[in-house]
């Protein structure tokens, strides 16, 4: 199966300070077709004006990934992690028990512009925790970089999930595949640019489900930066 969900078809809310794109059902949007694809709940593309940002919130058991695309974003929590993050930082909070945090736009000029992502643990009620890593751009060119993993292999964040996430920048002629093995599923999100997943095409803001289908495939890319999550089934 390889189902296209198109960048037109993400909800869209603009708060003045913040504008937003949901790939899932989240908030005032609301897609029945939309509601998550396994474990995988959430991508919001938020972009926050200079100054502006989220108050201190709670969560409870739930991963949550940050991938910044431009600008800085300035993280604190009740663990009393305090950090600001850039292009190339992927930030992850697993909120266990239960954790409070603030995300605030640390310019005074420039918008942050930054993908939150939520999976689903498959632990419960563990004691909160926050992990950063940063991946240079180099490290993504041309091929598919681990970048979250259950074990945190290869300098990868640890998700307390059966899900694997990668990151990847390409450019014709580059190309890369994926093996997917039985009994898993994948979603493909389109940062920027254009690329084709075994031969169906994907621009900015597209994603891809994909089931029973054992090796993916991308071609034709042009100037583009996506994210690959290998999931559970």
């Amino acid at each position: 199966m390889l189902e296209i969900h198109k960048n037109s078809s993400r909800g869209a809310a603009d708060h003045g300070w913040l504008q937003s794109n949901h790939s899932f059902s989240f908030g005032q949007y609301y897609n029945p077709e939309a509601m998550g694809f396994g474990p995988l709940l959430v991508i919001n593309e938020d972009r926050v004006q200079a100054g502006k940002g989220f108050g201190t919130h709670g969560h409870e058991d739930m991963e949550i990934i940050t991938y910044v695309l431009s600008g800085s974003l300035e993280h604190k929590d009740s663990m009393g992690t305090g950090s600001v993050i850039s292009y190339g930082d992927v930030q992850r909070m697993s909120a266990g028990t239960g954790v409070r945090h603030s995300e605030l736009n640390h310019s005074s000029s420039d918008r942050v512009h930054f993908l939150q992502i939520w999976i689903e643990p498959n632990v419960k009620s563990i004691a909160p925790s926050y992990e950063e890593k940063h991946f240079g751009l180099e490290s993504k060119v041309g091929r598919l970089r681990l970048i979250g993993s259950p074990d945190g292999i290869d300098g990868s964040v640890l998700i307390h999930q059966d899900a694997y996430l990668y990151a990847s920048i390409l450019n014709t002629p580059e190309h890369v595949q994926h093996p997917l093995r039985a009994g898993r599923t994948a979603y493909v999100h389109v940062i920027h640019g254009q690329v084709d997943v075994n031969g169906i095409t994907l621009k900015t803001g597209d994603a891809l489900k994909i089931k029973d289908i054992a090796l993916i495939d991308f071609t034709n890319a042009n100037e583009v930066e996506f994210l690959l999550f290998d999931l559970p089934y």
